[in-house]
């Protein structure tokens, strides 16, 4: 069974290697959780006002939405919903595009089903006709990652269509939204006519609540049905409900973020031709690097100054390369300082 290596608790240092809000969640934020009272925390959490309010955020009615603990917990009720094996002996297929989000693979290994990979293109581009082939009568689930992680690049939105036209019935398309804030186009307005997709939204990276576990899976109602019915109905705790009303509330903050990324991918795209240094550029708020013979030394090198990259050496297509999360302009211009001493050593 494949199972989450949870990352090491680094802590005391510039965490640029999960892609969190390198800022901090908004001043909204705070105040809400500061402003629960004792018998709040004492009941079960109503959810009434933060399903509202991320429905009128995201343009659905509020009954093609489901609040979830964090996305993880959206991917496994997927798996649990589309992957769970008849009773006829058949072992469903998911398809999964690579380089992917780790927890896909886990989720479908933990309801006995089989994870079909299709490896990347060289440009990291949509693999569309290696997905296309890949598809079988087994085919229950496929996966799409919408900006991709860690490779930053956006899926057209045709890929998409094309892939929830070719699935069986009964099959679901999982989109992963988690970026789509920071750029790539939306599949959320063309729900209405794909009954068999599902996308999946997170709050952890441009509002900065992945400490708070809250996120979202969008579809019509029917098709969340079966999804409804594999979440706990508290899974959601009454500090998340309560928070994700008031960064909706503060766009103000959000987008000061939004555009500090922009920023930042900028300036470290920049320092990487300076390097001559390969990179993608990316719809996240981060930029895979291609280090090469160099990734050791700067893994050691920046931990040694006291910040975090993410090593993406093992996924495929992406030996030698590096993720850095681009948030608050201040920590991409001390990694890229840390660089510049890093590489000149080592000459």
């Amino acid at each position: 069974m494949t199972r989450y290596q949870r990352p090491a608790e680094l802590y005391a240092g510039l965490r640029l290697h999960q892609n969190e809000h390198t800022g901090g969640c908004s001043p909204k934020v705070r105040e809400a959780l500061a402003g629960l009272t004792r018998e709040q925390i004492a009941r079960y959490p109503p959810y009434a006002a933060a399903v509202d309010a991320c429905a009128a955020h995201v343009g659905v009615a509020a009954d093609g939405l489901l609040l979830v603990n964090g996305l993880d917990e959206g991917i496994l009720a997927m798996a649990i919903a589309a992957l769970r094996t008849r009773g006829d002996g058949v072992v469903p297929d998911a398809i999964i595009p690579r380089p992917a989000f780790e927890v896909f693979d886990v989720a479908v290994s933990a309801v006995g089903a089989s994870v079909v990979p299709v490896m990347p293109a060289p440009d990291f581009s949509f693999p569309l006709d290696g997905v296309l082939a890949a598809i079988t009568a087994r085919t229950r689930a496929v996966v799409i990652t919408n900006p991709n992680n860690p490779t930053g690049v956006s899926t057209p939105l045709s890929a998409i269509r094309a892939v929830a036209r070719s699935v069986p019935p009964g099959a679901i398309v999982f989109v992963d939204e988690a970026y789509i804030d920071f750029g790539g186009e939306s599949f959320v307005p063309e729900l209405r006519q794909f009954p068999n997709v599902i996308v999946g939204r997170t709050f952890s990276k441009a509002y900065g609540l992945a400490g708070l576990r809250v996120g979202l899976l969008l579809a019509q109602p029917d098709t969340l049905a079966p999804l409804r019915a594999a979440v706990p109905v508290y899974s959601v705790n009454v500090a998340a409900a309560v928070a994700v009303v008031a960064a909706l509330d503060d766009r103000d903050y959000r987008a000061a973020y939004i555009r500090q990324v922009a920023e930042s991918k900028a300036l470290l795209y920049e320092a990487c031709a300076r390097w001559r240094l390969h990179h993608w550029p990316s719809d996240g708020n981060f930029v895979l690097v291609r280090t090469g013979a160099r990734t050791r030394a700067v893994l050691d090198g920046v931990r040694a100054r006291g910040m975090y990259v993410k090593d993406r050496s093992d996924e495929p297509g992406c030996d030698g390369c590096i993720r850095i999360t681009t948030g608050v302009v201040e920590h991409t211009q001390r990694f890229i300082a840390a660089m510049e001493e890093i590489l000149c050593g080592a000459q």
